[in-house]
């Protein structure tokens, strides 16, 4: 896990089993900008979003592949940064996460 700052961290794929600690450490919102499908191993959002809401946790879906970022991506970062609530944000590496940070802190 990366922390960028008070308010969000981001990491690569999370597992169901990750959620409730994630859930310790604070994180209210949960973000996966993460595509369903994208690799064969990796735990689909619907059962990261069932695990999450167990666990109180609020979630977001906004997926996008590598290098695919669109206005509309950001603008519901934005919105979630706005909360004011902590976020963590997942995607294959955390790059893709770490990068939709950056643009949302630019608007």
């Amino acid at each position: 896990m990366m922390i960028l700052d008070s308010q969000v961290s981001v990491s690569g794929q999370i597992t169901t089993e990750e959620i409730a600690a994630l859930a310790a450490d604070g994180v209210e919102i949960l973000v996966c900008n993460r595509p369903d499908n994208e690799s064969a191993d990796q735990t689909a959002y619907e059962a990261i979003a069932e695990a999450a809401g167990k666990q109180g946790l609020q979630v977001a879906n906004i997926p996008f592949a590598g290098g695919q970022m669109q206005a509309e991506h950001i603008s519901d970062f934005v919105d979630l940064l706005d909360s004011g609530k902590r976020i963590h944000a997942y995607c294959r590496t955390g790059n893709r996460s770490s990068q939709l940070w950056n643009a949302a802190k630019q608007v």
